[in-house]
Formats: structure tokens, C-alpha cells, sequence
């Protein structure tokens, strides 16, 4: 198992992680995610630790808010689970730089700032107003149609964020950025 601790910030910025998708039983592609070890260095390595421990595969995105992001991670698939690698401190950052847009990446959290786990979120529009209270660590590269797939299914519950049917992370994989 690799130690992403051992990684310094330009090694972590030549990794990406995809993020292959299904709706029901339907393949949805695949999300590509590069990272900001800049913006938030201990999320990215935590998050690549989740990553390559083949931790997300198989969970769910349990919550779904067209416009807004789509959730997923939890281990329990209802948002109230954490990983077994306990909480991150919060890595805020306020530079538009690191804004919360379509395609940004970041860590789900309860109203305490350092309760990040394994939990993430996907901005499926702009949510700058996150900025500088969750942890955005990295962005989509491609994949837009996947995190469209997803952002489309039904949903129902208290909040209308709970998809109808099925989002599955199928697998999560952690490699060498291409060069070009």
C-alpha cells in the first residue's frame, strides 16, 4: 500500500483519481479528478489513502442536489459514517483560485470543522459560497457527462436529495497523470 504522506506536493500534483459511475445498473463513465495539494494538503493524501485502499468502491452517492453537488463516501450510505482513519482538520481556503465550481472537489463535513473523514462531494454548479468553510482539494478534468448522469436521477426525502435509484461508485482508482 502506498503512504501518500511520503509524497511531497509536485508528486501529488502528477496523481488523478477516476471515479467510474453507475446509475442503476447503467455504467455512467467516468469522473477524472486532479489534485490542489497547494489548497489542501492532508485532505489530498487523505483522500488518495481512502483512494487507493479500494475504500469507496462499491459505496454510494447518497445525496444528490441537481445544481448544487452530489455526496457520497459514507460508509453506511446514509451521510452519518465516517473512515476508519478518523477526522482531518479543515483546510479552508478562500482563494477564488480554489472556488467551489462545477467539477470541484470537496470534503464533506458536520457543523464542526474538523469532522472531515471519507466523506466528498462533487460541485455540479457553482457554489462559491462554500469557499473558506469546506476543504475543495482538487477538480474534474473529465467526466462531465458522469457527474451529469448522477446529478439527473430522481430523488425524493425530506431535503428531495435522496436518489431514487442506485448511484454507485463502482470502483475509484489512483494513477500517473498522462503526459503529454
Amino acid at each position: 500500500m502506498t503512504d501518500y504522506n511520503e509524497y511531497d506536493n509536485s508528486q501529488l500534483e502528477n496523481l488523478c483519481v477516476d471515479i467510474e459511475v453507475a446509475v442503476g445498473d447503467r455504467e455512467s463513465g467516468t469522473i477524472t479528478i486532479e489534485f490542489w495539494p497547494s489548497a489542501a494538503p492532508a485532505t489530498v493524501r487523505n483522500f488518495l489513502r481512502y483512494a487507493g485502499e479500494g475504500f469507496y468502491d462499491g459505496k454510494i452517492f447518497h445525496r444528490v442536489l441537481s445544481g448544487f453537488m452530489i455526496q457520497g463516501g459514507c460508509p453506511q450510505g446514509t451521510g452519518t459514517g465516517s473512515g476508519p482513519h478518523g477526522m482531518i482538520s479543515g483546510e479552508f481556503n478562500a482563494d477564488k483560485q480554489y472556488s467551489h465550481r462545477r467539477g470541484v472537489i470537496s470534503m464533506a463535513r458536520s457543523n464542526d470543522p474538523n469532522s472531515a473523514s471519507c466523506q466528498f462531494f462533487i460541485c455540479h454548479g457553482d457554489a462559491d459560497f462554500l469557499d473558506g468553510q469546506y476543504a475543495a482539494f482538487g477538480a474534474m478534468t473529465d467526466g462531465g457527462n458522469a457527474l451529469d448522469a448522477v446529478a439527473a436521477v430522481q430523488t425524493t426525502g425530506a431535503e428531495n436529495s435522496t436518489p431514487v435509484e442506485k448511484c454507485t461508485i463502482t470502483k475509484m482508482s489512483v494513477r500517473e497523470k498522462a503526459t503529454a
